[in-house]
């Protein structure tokens, strides 16, 4: 089986898959009371399926009952392209300057699904993409793909943080990797840097403050708290610092995948465009975008945010806002 083990290895990585480890299908015993007490203090915020799959999300097995190994993968996304901070436009997360991941990681790890199946008939597998009960960082923890930072996020000495995880459960026997150290030492940049305090705590994301929860996650309905709208900080969709700041990402890795570079060369958008764009507009602009997820109602709420906090701004200047455009 290590034989095996090796050439599914081997086969990720003629996928374009940059990393990929092994963990045991096991219930997650260890993670299990951080995790509960990260639901009692409603950090999920209004994620409320991380709360119903609760269950499966601690123990494989229910998910997939034949379960007994998990294949995490790991494929970056990051690009030569950097954030900039022009006045009238709004910052992207890098992830979604491309195209969705999912529709570029999923089709690679069914292919691994096949492979499992013809390799091993009987074989009962199952892929995931961030698209069902299963705690992709643990597992990518445990399969040695890297540690979990203060940030929350996975961390990997070769590629920084700026990568994507994928998951298949099968019932296939293969030869675990070990977890690796953390090696976050004494650094808090991470928690320092965070413009709306996120990180309550090193490893502990508070949703509640977290601008990637507001500005992706939340119904275009919703009015942002007044902490959360007063420290913006120019995000539009998602938000980059935690990562931005972590020194491990001197050593981020560029992506192999043309998909993720930026459409349009664009990193960012004009608020001014966003808040007069219509439904089809939205539609045409971002379709096989991760930015559609916002809704265009949800992206023209955050721009209409983002442009009042400039006019305050510049008011508080000494300056009239500038409405000749």
């Amino acid at each position: 089986m290590v034989s095996l083990t090796e050439q599914l290895k081997q086969f990720c990585q003629t996928l374009g898959f940059d990393a990929v480890g092994i963990a045991r299908a096991e219930p997650l015993e260890d993670e299990q009371p951080r995790y509960d007490e990260w639901l009692r203090l409603g950090y999920h915020a209004t994620m409320h399926y991380m709360e119903r799959t609760r269950d499966k999300r601690l123990d494989p097995r229910l998910v997939l009952p034949s379960a007994q190994s998990i294949i995490v993968t790991a494929i970056t996304y990051d690009t030569p392209y950097r954030h900039t901070n022009k006045p009238g436009y709004g910052k992207l997360s890098r992830y979604s300057w491309g195209s969705d991941y999912h529709d570029i990681v999923l089709p690679k790890l069914e292919h691994v699904v096949e492979w499992l199946a013809k390799m091993i008939p009987g074989t009962e597998s199952k892929a995931y993409v961030d698209t069902g009960p299963v705690m992709e960082k643990q597992w990518a923890r445990r399969a040695g793909i890297g540690w979990q930072g203060k940030n929350t996020n996975i961390l990997s000495r070769s590629m920084g943080s700026f990568f994507f995880l994928g998951v298949v459960l099968t019932s296939a026997s293969l030869v675990p990797d070990q977890p690796v150290a953390d090696y976050c030492g004494t650094c808090t940049a991470c928690l320092d840097a965070c413009p709306t305090g996120a990180l309550v705590e090193p490893y502990v994301l508070d949703s509640t403050r977290c601008i990637s929860y507001w500005t992706i996650e939340t119904k275009p309905e919703v009015v942002f708290p007044d902490r959360i709208r007063h420290h913006l900080d120019g995000w539009l969709f998602g938000c980059d610092v935690c990562q931005d700041v972590c020194p491990w990402n001197r050593f981020r890795k560029e992506t192999r995948q043309p998909e993720f570079s930026p459409r349009n060369g664009e990193i960012e958008l004009a608020l001014e465009a966003v808040l007069s764009m219509d439904a089809e507009q939205f539609r045409q602009r971002f379709r096989g975008s991760p930015i559609k997820r916002a809704k265009l109602g949800g992206l023209q709420r955050n721009a209409q945010m983002l442009a009042t906090a400039a006019e305050c701004s510049q008011q508080s200047d000494g300056h009239a806002p500038d409405h000749s455009r």
